[in-house]
């Protein structure tokens, strides 16, 4: 189990003003396709860059370059159009994703659409940020858990540190630019150099917002829309961090009658109440003792990570078994410094975070209370608190004005992007959307939930247009 969150700390309310870019990236269709690196690699799989500008406010300064891949559709005479896509982060790689979610994909939807991943500007293969963090840096996590006014005073120092060595990386140029409105207007420069009139789009997690951006800066230039695991209309700002707390409120019950169920194998509890109970004390234990460098908060944060997929249940209660008798966890995966930069410089470049420090003691000694298994995270300081730049524009607002071509699929319970945030972004975008909720837990719906009335719902929608005359709300299923 990796020991650090790939949910971070994050801010970021996106930061976006109405200001598409001026002059084509590329003249259409001048992609040329080619093999991919060796770490984005997948059957069938091309690659390639475009060229964006670093500030789109300066069309003909600076240039960047973004990594982009193409799954083509095998049936040319059932190709609807180009599929882009977004697996999360910020600061998640897209290229092999294209892949990866095209071997999911039904046959029907891979024949419509060529799917097409990216690497979102200053990540991965694309022209990179770095905020030279070492693995000390990264090894906590990226939610500590402040057990008192003392903690944050302390995680403020660490934060103060980050932002400054991101300022003074290589990178330090982009910081202003690498936001979310910026890596919209990406999007359709790559559209463009696609030779596409419009594009289909799939994002999960922050690709939510990352769509919900497109779709309000480009409406004219969407076909259909497909947002997976929503983040509320303001995007990974601080109210989306301390909804964290509440995602995991509404989803450890799963585990915790899973636990119970299993209670012979793991002996963590014969019911979910001992199977919660034993979790507030094994993190008190681990507080006071920790075990080859878990402690509590760390304790919290992998539950939180392990809690986005069923699948990580097994592996999650038998590390609580190992945790419990004082043997230490498998060592961790080595983390990049690349995707934990550039989730801040996304972050912390899309909206303004509050810089007091009492601020954040304050929200922490509430967020305990309400959220006693991770509120004291979510509402933790981060290195936004201390930014060096302040955003250079105004928060895109989500609205209803454009084209009814937006679906959005939500699991009830899902840790990382609650239902609660999820339900504000259907509001914002009024007749637009229709939102089909499916009653399960975990993060990420379509073709990882395994409901068919959910999946029914979007790929309905991709091959055909049609959405749900209404909301829908899908049953759980078993089996």
């Amino acid at each position: 189990m990796r020991r650090s969150l790939s949910v971070v700390l994050g801010v970021a309310v996106l930061a976006v003003a109405l200001v598409p870019g001026v002059s084509a990236a590329a003249a259409p269709g001048a992609v040329q396709w080619g093999a991919c690196p060796e770490d984005a690699a997948w059957a069938g799989l091309e690659c390639s860059t475009v060229r964006v500008p670093l500030d789109y406010r300066q069309p003909d300064g600076r240039k960047i370059e973004i990594a982009v891949s193409r799954l083509a559709s095998r049936k040319p005479a059932q190709r609807r159009g180009v599929l882009f896509t977004n697996p999360g982060g910020p600061g998640g790689v897209g290229l092999r994703w294209a892949g990866q979610l095209g071997q999911l994909l039904p046959q029907e939807v891979r024949d419509a659409y060529d799917v097409i991943g990216i690497d979102p500007r200053g990540v991965g293969h694309s022209t990179p940020v770095t905020c030279d963090l070492t693995e000390e840096q990264m090894a906590p996590g990226n939610l500590p858990y402040a057990r008192n006014p003392g903690d944050v005073v302390k995680q403020a120092e660490i934060a103060e540190t980050v932002a400054k060595q991101c300022a003074a990386s290589e990178s330090g140029y982009m910081l202003p630019h690498v936001t979310t409105a910026n890596a919209a207007r990406d999007l359709d420069r790559i559209r463009e150099a696609l030779g596409e009139p419009k594009i289909s789009y799939h994002g999960v997690s922050y690709g939510t917002y990352l769509g919900a951006v497109y779709a309000q800066l480009f409406p004219e230039h969407t076909d259909r829309i497909v947002l997976d695991s929503n983040l509320g209309p303001g995007g990974y700002d601080r109210t989306a961090m301390r909804l964290f707390g509440r995602g995991m409120a509404d989803r450890f019950p799963d585990f915790a009658k899973f636990a119970a169920a299993e209670n012979a194998k793991y002996g963590l509890g014969a019911t979910p109440e001992e199977v919660t109970a034993k979790f507030f004390e094994l993190a008190a234990r681990l507080d006071r003792k920790p075990v080859g460098g878990v402690d509590g908060s760390l304790f919290r944060g992998l539950n939180f990570g392990a809690l986005y997929s069923d699948f990580g249940m097994p592996e999650l209660a038998g590390n609580w078994r190992l945790l419990d008798q004082g043997r230490p966890l498998p060592p961790p995966v080595p983390a990049s410094d690349n995707p934990s930069a550039a989730r801040l410089y996304t972050l912390c470049g899309d909206s303004s975070w509050p810089k007091s420090v009492l601020r954040y003691q304050v929200d922490v000694e509430v967020d305990r209370v309400k959220y006693p298994m991770l509120g004291a995270s979510g509402a933790n300081i981060t290195p936004c608190a201390f930014w060096p730049s302040e955003p250079v524009e105004p928060q895109v607002r989500i609205t209803g004005e454009g084209p009814s071509n937006v679906l959005l699929l939500q699991n009830l319970r899902d840790p990382g992007t609650p239902l609660t945030g999820a339900r504000k972004l259907r509001r914002a975008f009024g007749d637009r959307a229709r939102m089909v909720t499916v009653d399960a837990g975990g993060h990420g719906s379509y073709l990882f939930a395994k409901n068919k009335c959910g999946d029914r719902a979007v790929t309905t929608f991709l091959t055909t247009g049609e959405r749900p005359a209404q909301d829908l709300a899908c049953a759980a299923e078993t089996g």
